[in-house]
């Protein structure tokens, strides 16, 4: 077994527990001497610094949501003078303000720290080339993975996004070991490779650092298929630090978080009570080990559960489930929760291609969704009355897994829109 921080990421319940409660206290008086508006929430609770005695009493603090963010936008939140903040990153804003985070030098260190525990539980060393093809800038994931990589030692080929076939070039030239992108551009890379004619068991990838977006069970094993190495998810949300808040080891049964620096919660979304371990709900953090935002209980809206105990690769940092969806991603058809990630899981256990798109739209007064899956070229070439067929087929699964009926339209090949980031799953036309 191997570990980049040992002592802690095999910590015993007790020792975490006494790292988290001085952090926690040590960082609520950051907060409520150096931030208004974490000051003004405390005044209205009639809440001091502390009371805040240990982890333990984390329920009593607020809780903060991304408004508050685009509230205090761009650097009221922050905690420390500007002069330590040596640097900005930020969210895409495509639903309003751009979320702003700061990092000082210290927050980068354990950020870089986080993302070498994580590359190392999935098997990579210093001997590896890490080929980074998140996109570089506002966005985390490109830095994130090469600041973590650089930490660890290895050697970092900092492609950033697009231009594919050339990415395909760099990996057979530079002998890439690991590589660092979406889980969907993963899939396109693939796609590409079988179009050059390019057999992936002859590059020197082993290992997918994949996240920045939901991804199911049945896409890792297509990955994993498509492109011959073993494919791990890595979590992080640009509010929090970017990739590396949690990660897969080997064992591939959950996300170490790293609790040291990140503290997690299940809530509640409706109620905002704390739920047990095992039970799916909203995730929390608390920024406890951060300088320039340390957010506290700030709500992810993703939808997940936690587990401790110690996991088969000797970690006993808690683990979270993949995230199976997020509160505002999730779609309410007809008074039905709906999660795209569902949609994904039917598909593939279909063996349809993972390149689909929901859209849902409203016809009076009702709610209608159409799924959209790229056809196979063999299935292309079928009868129209066979595809007719697959699309009977699919629809009477999708209707089995989600309690609605959804029209299931097969497209042409290559005719839904890639994306070398994000990919774009949904597409809600209703007025509401």
């Amino acid at each position: 077994m191997k570990f980049y921080t040992q002592e802690i990421e095999t910590a015993s319940r007790e020792q975490l527990r006494e790292i988290q409660s001085e952090r926690l206290c040590q960082m609520v008086k950051r907060c409520y001497e150096n931030v208004p508006h974490y000051r003004r929430k405390f005044d209205e609770m009639g809440l001091k610094p502390e009371d805040i005695k240990s982890i333990d009493d984390l329920h009593k603090l607020p809780f903060t949501y991304k408004d508050d963010l685009r509230d205090n936008y761009p650097y009221n939140l922050f905690a420390v003078p500007k002069e330590e903040v040596v640097r900005i990153h930020a969210s895409s804003g495509t639903t309003g303000k751009q979320t702003v985070v700061g990092y000082t030098q210290h927050d980068l260190d354990i950020w870089a720290e986080s993302v070498a525990r994580a590359i190392v539980a999935m098997g990579g060393s210093k001997s590896d080339y890490v080929h980074v093809s998140y996109g570089y800038g506002l966005f985390t994931g490109g830095l994130g993975l090469h600041d973590g990589a650089t930490r660890l030692g290895a050697s970092v080929i900092p492609v950033s996004s697009g231009n594919t076939k050339r990415q395909i070039q760099i990996m057979q030239d530079f002998k890439s070991d690991i590589l660092c992108c979406t889980p969907s551009y993963a899939m396109f890379i693939g796609e590409t490779c079988k179009e050059m004619g390019i057999d992936t068991k002859e590059l020197p990838l082993k290992i997918g650092i994949f996240g920045a977006e939901a991804w199911s069970e049945n896409m890792r094993r297509e990955i994993e298929k498509s492109l011959n190495i073993k494919a791990y998810d890595i979590y992080g949300l640009s509010e929090i630090a970017g990739p590396g808040v949690a990660f897969e080891c080997t064992d591939q049964s959950g996300m170490h978080v790293n609790e040291d620096y990140f503290y997690p919660e299940i809530i509640d979304p409706e109620t905002g009570e704390n739920l047990p371990d095992g039970e799916y709900g909203e995730l929390v953090f608390t920024c406890i080990g951060k300088e320039a935002l340390p957010l506290i209980r700030y709500r992810t809206r993703d939808i997940c559960a936690l587990t401790r105990g110690t996991c088969a690769c000797g970690r006993t940092l808690v683990k979270m489930a993949k995230p199976k969806g997020r509160t505002d991603d999730m779609l309410i058809i007809r008074g039905v929760n709906v999660f795209p990630s569902q949609v994904e899981h039917v598909l593939l256990s279909l063996n349809m291609e993972p390149n689909y798109q929901i859209v849902v739209d409203r016809i009076g007064n009702l709610d209608t969704m159409e799924v959209k899956i790229e056809m196979s070229q063999d299935m292309f070439s079928d009868q129209v009355k066979a595809i007719a067929g697959y699309e009977r087929k699919i629809s009477a699964a999708l209707q089995q897994t989600l309690n609605i009926a959804a029209k299931v339209t097969l497209v042409e090949p290559k005719s839904l829109p890639r994306s070398e980031g994000k990919a774009v799953r949904v597409i809600d036309n209703r007025k509401i």
